[in-house]
């Protein structure tokens, strides 16, 4: 059974076993809220390969495991860039809409790519997939897993 925290005024916080995906908070000790928190799982990609979730809805919020450039049945895509791309962001549009979200309301994207020089060939496809006003960005140079080119995680907000 998962533990939930709890927070009271002082600060204080202790977990305990309650009713599933609830998480209660007392703001200033004068009234306690419930404030949802689920795990996602989505059928249309691949089942994580470690002890995460792909996603974590907590409130409104939906905070996106890093995703690599992988088809629904567990294949990589082989091919450059422009492929893991279009794969990842398609694999996070997934993602977004099982939790009840959609690209249109990703508030963050972090982009880890092993090579930075790349990033204008990972933009053209971005800006495909993403529509004015962007959302909020960081793009870095590092070492995603079994060679992968690019790495995404993202945080959004439901519907």
């Amino acid at each position: 059974m998962p533990s939930y925290c709890f927070l009271t005024a002082r600060r204080r916080a202790w977990t305990a076993p309650l009713a599933p995906s609830v998480i209660l908070y007392a703001g200033r000790g004068v009234r306690w809220l419930a404030i949802e928190y689920r795990g996602t799982e989505s059928g249309a990609v691949p089942a994580p390969r470690g002890p995460y979730s792909p996603a974590v809805v907590w409130n409104e919020l939906v905070f996106v495991s890093g995703l690599l450039a992988m088809r629904e049945d567990g294949t990589v895509v082989s091919g450059g860039i422009r492929e893991e791309a279009v794969v990842v962001l398609r694999n996070l549009s997934k993602i977004l809409e099982d939790a009840g979200s959609g690209l249109d309301r990703v508030l963050s994207v972090t982009v880890y790519l092993r090579d930075i020089g790349e990033l204008p060939a990972f933009n053209e496809v971005y800006e495909e997939m993403f529509k004015p006003p962007f959302p909020a960005r960081s793009a870095v140079q590092a070492s995603p897993p079994a060679g992968f080119r690019v790495e995404l995680a993202a945080v959004a907000c439901l519907k």
